[in-house]
């Protein structure tokens, strides 16, 4: 990592709104300079630098992370977190949707991994953080598409994790549960209480409760921590 009286420069993708945008405003709030990419700069907080990219758009991360570099000259923390759903049950879900959910999520998370790989390599430090989701374990109707992107980020922290490892990198993975953000919005008001009254610290949780644990993964607290993953679910999953 940079020496910690140094600035970092963190980047988180989906920096536009909820968990993104919460990562974000913890970040700056540490004093990091923070670069956030999205298709749009929605919310993205004040203060954060922003650039247009588009995970699912082949050149598109690396010309962001080549931006990146240029302007700051290293990358210290990536924040893989920019993801969408295209939920269906399974015998109406189209390729469309289901190649859709697996280019964003899953290629473009490998895209953002691989390109800041390549500078943290260089430095001999570096975390790189991916957010998956509580349905990669527990799998939810309609959701065969996010479940397998986001199940997927899982195993390829874990193999990323044992090639960089002697490189002084951490590979981790945040495995949020049911959260407050306009992704969950969808759902509606009855399956959304149905579904927190199944969580044993019964609340939805907040963005911020995920900021908080990508805050203590880019750390020096886990400098021994990698292949992890560390759920953010009230209880939801226990473990799985």
């Amino acid at each position: 990592m940079a020496d910690p009286t140094d600035t970092r420069i963190v980047v988180v993708t989906g920096a536009s709104r909820g968990i993104g945008a919460a990562c974000a405003s913890a970040f700056l709030a540490l004093g990091d300079t923070v670069v956030g990419l999205s298709r749009s700069r929605g919310e993205t907080p004040e203060g954060a630098e922003y650039l247009p990219c588009d995970l699912s758009e082949e050149g598109a991360v690396d010309a962001a992370i080549d931006e990146i570099v240029a302007r700051h000259g290293r990358i210290d923390v990536m924040i893989a977190n920019a993801g969408i759903t295209r939920d269906q049950l399974a015998v109406r879900m189209t390729d469309a949707d289901f190649d859709e959910v697996i280019t964003t999520n899953l290629l473009g998370t490998f895209r953002c991994a691989r390109g800041a790989l390549k500078r943290m390599i260089r430095q001999r430090s570096g975390r790189i953080i991916m957010v998956s989701s509580i349905g990669a374990f527990m799998g939810l109707p309609g959701q065969a598409n996010y479940a397998a992107s986001k199940a997927g980020i899982v195993g390829m922290a874990r193999a990323l994790a044992r090639e960089v490892g002697s490189r002084s990198i951490t590979v981790n993975v945040i495995a949020p549960g049911l959260i407050a953000t306009e992704m969950t919005e969808v759902l509606g008001d009855d399956r959304l209480r149905a579904m927190e009254a199944q969580i044993p610290l019964g609340r939805i949780g907040r963005a911020e409760d995920v900021a908080d644990a990508a805050v203590f993964l880019a750390s020096p607290g886990a400098d021994y921590v990698t292949g992890a993953v560390l759920s953010v679910d009230g209880g939801l999953g226990m473990g799985h």
